[in-house]
Order: C-alpha cells, then sequence, then structure tokens
C-alpha cells in the first residue's frame, strides 16, 4: 500500500492508496490514542479539501492508526491551554471573551465539517475507543462501519460542556430514534457496536478492526468503479435532500441532472449495460 506523493506532508494523517482511486485515510497519533490537538483540525481541513478537489480520488477510507483506538476525542491537557480554558487576560470582559471563544468555535466546526464536504463519498471505519470528536467526524462520513469491539459515547457532558462541533446538529438526522440521540447526548453513556447497528449509526459491524478495514476497501472498490459524476452528485443531492422540503430537492436535482446528464458517463453506463461490459469513466 503506497503512501500518496502528493499527501506525504501532513504531519498527523497517513495517507495512502490501497487500490487505484481510492485514499485511506488514518489519524496518525497512536501513541495518544489519536486525540486532536489544534493542528489536527486544521490539518484536516486542508487534507480533505485537497481530497475533494483530486481527480486521482474517487472514493476515502477514514480510520484511526493503532490498536486502541479510532480516537478518544479533543487533547483536553492541549486543550486547557488554548482560548477555551484560559481565563480572559488583562481584564477582557465577557462580550469580548464570547468573540473569542465563538470564532474558536466556528473554525473548529468549519474544520470538521470538510469531511462532510468532501465531494467524494467518505467511508468511516471505527474501531476501540470512538467517543466524543469521534462521533462529530463519523456523523460527517457517508457511511459508517466498526468493529465490534467499538466503545462510542458522545461524552461532552462528562466534561461540563455541550457537544458543539456537529453532533448534535447531525446526530438526529442520521439515527431512527430521537429519545435515543437524547439519551446517549444527554447521559454520556458508552454503548457498543451492536446499539450502534441497532439504531442506524451503522450500517455493518465486523470482527475486529482488519475485516471492518477490509469490508470499507471493498465497498471503496464497488464506488470507484462507479461513474464519478452519477457517484458525486448522488452524495450532494443526498445531503440537500437531508436538510430541505422535498420539492425544494426535486427543483434542485431537476437543475443538478440537467448538467450532470450531459456527461459522457450517462451514454457510457447505457450502453455498457446493454452490451454487458464493465464501463471506463474518465476522471473528475
Amino acid at each position: 500500500m503506497a503512501q500518496l506523493a502528493s499527501y506525504t506532508d501532513y504531519k498527523y494523517y497517513l495517507v495512502t492508496s490501497p487500490t487505484p482511486l481510492v485514499a485511506h485515510v488514518e489519524i496518525n497519533r497512536p501513541a495518544k490514542l489519536n486525540a486532536f490537538l489544534e493542528a489536527m483540525w486544521l490539518e484536516l481541513r486542508q487534507l480533505f479539501q485537497q481530497l475533494s478537489a483530486d481527480p486521482e480520488v474517487r472514493v476515502v477510507i477514514l480510520s484511526g492508526a493503532g490498536d486502541r483506538a479510532f480516537t478518544t476525542g479533543l487533547d483536553v491537557q492541549a486543550a486547557s491551554q488554548g482560548p477555551l480554558l484560559k481565563d480572559a487576560a488583562g481584564g477582557v470582559d465577557v462580550a469580548r471573551k464570547a468573540t473569542q471563544l465563538r470564532r474558536h468555535i466556528d473554525e473548529f466546526q468549519e474544520c470538521v465539517s470538510a469531511v462532510e464536504r468532501c465531494e467524494k463519498p467518505v467511508i468511516c471505519v471505527l474501531h476501540g475507543i470512538s467517543i466524543g470528536l469521534a462521533i462529530d467526524l463519523s456523523c460527517c462520513a457517508d457511511i459508517r462501519i466498526c468493529a465490534k469491539d467499538t466503545r462510542f459515547a458522545v461524552k461532552e457532558v462528562d466534561i461540563g460542556m455541550a457537544a458543539d462541533i456537529g453532533t448534535l446538529a447531525r446526530l438526529p438526522k442520521i439515527v431512527s430514534s430521537f429519545s435515543w440521540v437524547k439519551d446517549v447526548c444527554i447521559t454520556a453513556r458508552d454503548f457498543g457496536a451492536a446499539e450502534a447497528l441497532a439504531v442506524g449509526f451503522v450500517s455493518q459491524v465486523h470482527d475486529s478492526k482488519a475485516a471492518a478495514l477490509e469490508a470499507g476497501l471493498k465497498l471503496a472498490e464497488g464506488i470507484a468503479s462507479k461513474s464519478p459524476v452519477a457517484v458525486q452528485g448522488t452524495k450532494e443531492l443526498l445531503n440537500h435532500s437531508r436538510d430541505h422540503t422535498v420539492a425544494e430537492n426535486l427543483r434542485y436535482t431537476s437543475v443538478w441532472n440537467s448538467a450532470a446528464l450531459q456527461a459522457a458517463d450517462f451514454q457510457v453506463a447505457m450502453l455498457s449495460g446493454m452490451k454487458k461490459t464493465k464501463p471506463r469513466f474518465e476522471k473528475l
């Protein structure tokens, strides 16, 4: 599995290509259980912006390096030295301190949301400890699968705050039960892979991290073989439908496809179906 040459400058992420047109992104701070420093979420934004525009990538797999954790969330020790917990220096008043904090939170949200905004489908493979920011990140992915040892938690209440990087906005739109969402978010209790599967948070559970990664790669290979115009359009339209009415989404779809249907991909796919041959699609 070769490291992608144009992605070697990232300090906290290892980006490899296990198969053509597929990028595997590993959160790469295993000695600290992949806990996030500010530099890591800033890199995350840059990385997923690059992946989004890269014609050599059609699908992204996101996982965590090491055996113990996808991520334990925010590195609380490092965060204690940042603007979140620092006292207002020099008598800065409440309004000005709040403005500084809001800007800090907005940037953090925007960096994590880069995963969701990535034009390419993102398959998140979770294992081991997957708490706090793990939920924010995985909620931004398009497909979530996990190992059976995965331990999830929306942990923010236990550190004295409401989750503010996306879980409370996205999780209620992902799973089948709003009662369950309030249960896990308000109590900050752990839940396992079987419970995550039962409510629809993940779509597959596998015996080990290796098996989950193998399943993620198989999914990615299948998606990468399809028309990138069709795949990226489908992601865009599904995400739009989540946040808009049916009528608004139908209108958006008609405008979107008035351009997308003019791609060569439509004709290539139709002809290959009739001829029972494997289609080949140009890079996008």
